[in-house]
């Protein structure tokens, strides 16, 4: 992978900044990204944020070896911190946890006001991310999940608007979880990914069913029980 041939997963997060949109990829390791947006896709200005000293350094030596120092501003900082407030227009965050990039985005919200698309490929917990939509009225319009070297990723794709609109509200647990554009339009990654996770979730109910009754465990147990049936439904699998 180099700032000409993007892997397959960044490739597709590729694909759904806008043209002529001011970027900012955030955690962005060693600028790919971004270098290849600002080469082949018409992005006038990036800036490649990273917290780390090692990716960062790296990112500024591929900026410069591509001839991009005037397009591209490699930055070191936590998060948005990295970005002026009106600066930027789309914001890309790859290849972290739902978790910490719900966190960034929590952590950097002021500077999200003129921000018109985020475009984010967590690696697990697309939930924690789709939740953070909803409670800052950002709405979902887009949503792809794919295969690379045997790991899956999702894509989440998102714009300031009705941030309840992509989900239906007898279903919206199951959306939450499972992405509601990904259950309208079910490809066999999405029926592999989810049919691993049940059989890692029966795994660990039967453990469970095993140890002793504390309210911890009891909990747990509904906990999984609850996301299994809402699985189960999703895929619409008939109990043998």
């Amino acid at each position: 992978m180099n700032a000409e041939k993007l892997s397959m997963r960044l490739t597709a997060v590729a694909k759904y900044v806008p043209k002529e949109a001011r970027l900012a990829d955030i955690g962005s390791d060693h600028a790919y990204l971004p270098s290849y947006l600002v080469k082949n896709a018409g992005i006038p200005f990036a800036v490649a944020g990273e917290v780390a000293k090692g990716p960062y350094q790296s990112a500024k030596s591929n900026v410069m070896a591509e001839g991009l120092s005037d397009r591209i501003s490699v930055r070191m900082g936590d998060g948005l911190e990295v970005i002026e407030s009106g600066e930027i227009d789309c914001i890309t965050i790859a290849g972290m946890g739902g978790a910490l990039i719900a966190s960034i985005l929590e952590n950097g919200k002021e500077k999200l006001e003129t921000v018109k698309r985020l475009v984010l490929q967590p690696n697990i917990s697309a939930i924690t991310i789709r939740l953070w939509f909803l409670e800052n009225e950002w709405e979902l319009i887009a949503e792809e999940i794919l295969e690379e070297d045997g790991k899956t990723y999702e894509i989440l794709v998102a714009e300031k608007g009705n941030a309840k609109r992509p989900y239906q509200k007898n279903k919206m647990e199951m959306e939450l979880l499972m992405g509601p554009f990904l259950i309208q339009n079910q490809n066999e990654i999405f029926k592999k990914k989810w049919l691993s996770e049940s059989s890692n979730w029966e795994r660990v109910k039967k453990q469970l069913e095993n140890a002793a009754a504390t309210p911890e465990t009891v909990e747990k147990r509904k906990e999984i029980e609850d996301k299994l049936k809402l699985v189960e439904v999703a895929l619409k699998i008939e109990k043998s």
